[in-house]
């Protein structure tokens, strides 16, 4: 196809970053470890107020040792959310304990607190608990807190998506005892692939980086007393991060334009809305997705294939965990006891659209006048 191609969101690179990776090739540092690693974990430290950080090699990295420090095993139970992504859920099966998928609630998308309290009623206490932040916007901390504090349980914030937004003015990422970020190539920055885990337990981040470095022993030789893991990120990706640091005010600014303009553009189709926010939240809008009201003819794979025609990128929602093949054996919990599920009527009605923040006034408006004109606007 002649036509430009418009992404759904692709890494916008700025200049600063190819200087940390000249310095590090400058120096010989381009072996795992070395002072970009060092210094991306003290600047997201230092931007986020998490206290601690360990830079690792991919958020999903991040979630497998944030299981593993708090000691889940086979036969545990997690509660994680169904409307996420599946390297949410995958670590949980990697130390062979049990997830069990929490719906979601209409207000932001996310864990519902309601399903999450009928899961300590039929499940009893689990070993930890992962919130996600979906698609950028925080989710209901106060309520979800409030649960796992009445059962004592750990709670861990998967905000790989939500670097740089705000619940009641703190990031998200620092209300649970271990919090996670991702750098894969389509995040708010990046650092092409690669992760972070943060806490203010500076035991827990360190812990994390003995394990990420195949958990070697403080031994002249080589000596292993446990399993560790091949985790740590790369000199020369922390020099990528260090770079796109610089601009992720500006990124999450350029995001919520985006998200902004969809939403005044589409504000006359009763048939559409956009993805709600937190009234008690500051999302970075990593991604603007949009929802088709219930009963339209209009379905999500209509709005796909006509941009895709025109070689614009849109997504599906996320399909939620618990009708995942790999994932249908284990327990799913709904709000009220019912059938109905949140997530999977979002995720029949919703779609992802284009928010890459190179996009034009031009590719915005030719977006813009498709889907409006699905609708006969």
């Amino acid at each position: 196809m002649d036509r430009k191609r418009i992404y759904l969101s692709s890494p916008t690179m700025h200049g600063e970053e190819q200087e940390f990776i000249k310095e590090a090739f400058d120096t010989n540092w381009v072996a795992p470890l070395g002072p970009n690693v060092d210094a991306l974990e003290k600047e997201m430290a230092a931007y986020t107020g998490a206290g601690h950080a360990s830079a690792l090699s991919s958020g999903t990295a991040a979630i497998h040792l944030a299981l593993r420090i708090l000691g889940v095993g086979e036969g545990d139970k997690v509660f994680v959310p169904s409307l996420t992504f599946s390297a949410t859920c995958n670590p949980v099966i990697y130390e062979d304990a049990e997830p069990v998928f929490i719906d979601s609630e209409t207000d932001t998308w996310n864990m519902s607190p309601e399903a999450l309290q009928r899961a300590f009623d039929i499940y009893g206490k689990p070993k930890a608990v992962i919130a996600v932040h979906l698609y950028g916007t925080p989710a209901k901390l106060d309520e979800i807190m409030a649960v796992c504090d009445k059962y004592g349980v750990t709670l861990i914030e998967d905000a790989a998506e939500s670097l740089s937004s705000t619940y009641k003015g703190r990031h998200t990422g620092t209300f649970g005892k271990i919090g996670i970020y991702s750098f894969n190539g389509n995040k708010i920055i990046t650092t092409s692939g690669g992760g972070m885990l943060v806490s203010d337990d500076e035991a827990i981040t360190k812990k994390a980086t003995f394990l990420a470095t195949q958990a070697r022993d403080p031994a002249r030789h080589y000596q292993h007393s446990q399993i560790g893991y091949n985790y740590r990120m790369s000199n020369i990706t922390a020099g990528i991060g260090r770079g796109q640091l610089f601009h992720l005010e500006e990124h999450k600014a350029l995001k919520k334009k985006i998200y902004e303009r969809y939403k005044d553009a589409f504000a006359d189709i009763d048939e559409l809305s956009m993805n709600p926010m937190n009234k008690d939240g500051d999302a970075n809008n990593w991604l603007s997705c949009a929802l088709i009201k219930e009963g339209s003819k209009i379905t999500p794979d209509i709005i796909m294939d006509a941009l895709q025609a025109l070689n614009i990128e849109t997504r599906p929602i996320w399909k939620p965990m618990h009708l995942q093949p790999v994932f249908e054996k284990y327990g799913f919990v709904t709000a009220d006891g019912s059938e109905r599920s949140v997530a999977e009527d979002i995720f029949n009605r919703g779609v992802c659209l284009p928010s890459d923040i190179k996009n034009t006034d031009e590719d915005m408006e030719l977006i813009i006048k498709t889907v409006r004109g699905i609708f006969g606007k």
